[in-house]
């Protein structure tokens, strides 16, 4: 694929979601930094309907150490491995009290570095609310790489190096949010939407679903 057809393929989705973002409710980086972390492994709609009640009672880091670990859990319990995303979350806070003055870093080493915080949800945040050029690759983010072509690779880091060369700089601000959407509704992982997709005559997929 080359770079005259990866502008394209971006124009349209721009033109089809001029404005797009993460579909977890937050009001706050460190609202978002929770959720990102609550949804490892689990649905965004289902993170939502817990941090609704969660945040309404305790959205900040000392508030929910106020909670405690038990006390949290009884708002995180539906969703799945919440007893380590429970024990991560209240380590979190105790560091970003300690070392940040409460608030969340804007830089990838600390955030990194803080318990429950992967590479990917560093990404999240960095992009979602500090407005960095940084790329979470998920797995909807994985699938829609390598399937249409814009930047195969074999593993999610490839990937994302990959994706952060390849992407015209213009639209690397909203790459993530749109690659993120495009797999999640469009590019499904087991039954396609080719035939409704709008890239679908730029995608190099050869096993196109067009029903």
């Amino acid at each position: 694929m080359n770079q005259a057809i990866r502008r394209t393929i971006f124009e349209r989705l721009r033109e089809q979601n001029p404005h797009p973002t993460t579909e977890l409710n937050f009001n706050t980086p460190f609202e978002l930094l929770v959720a990102v972390i609550l949804s490892a492994q689990a649905t965004d709609k289902g993170v939502n309907k817990a941090t609704d009640k969660l945040y309404a009672v305790a959205n900040t880091p000392e508030a929910i150490l106020t909670l405690g670990e038990e006390g949290l859990k009884t708002y995180i319990k539906t969703i799945g491995l919440f007893n380590s995303k429970a024990s991560n979350i209240i380590k979190t806070c105790r560091q970003l009290i300690a070392m940040h003055e409460g608030q969340v870093p804007q830089d990838r080493t600390a955030l990194e570095a803080l318990p429950g915080v992967g590479r990917k949800t560093a990404n999240v945040v960095l992009n979602t609310v500090f407005r960095q050029p940084t790329m979470a690759v998920d797995t909807h983010i994985f699938r829609v790489a390598n399937r249409t072509k814009i930047a195969p690779g074999k593993n999610v880091l490839e990937v994302e190096k990959r994706l952060l060369r390849n992407i015209p700089r213009e639209f690397l601000l909203d790459a993530h949010h749109w690659l993120i959407l495009h797999g999640r509704y469009t590019c499904l992982a087991r039954s396609p939407r080719c035939g409704s997709c709008i890239i679908e005559d730029l995608c190099e997929f050869r096993d196109k679903n067009l029903d």
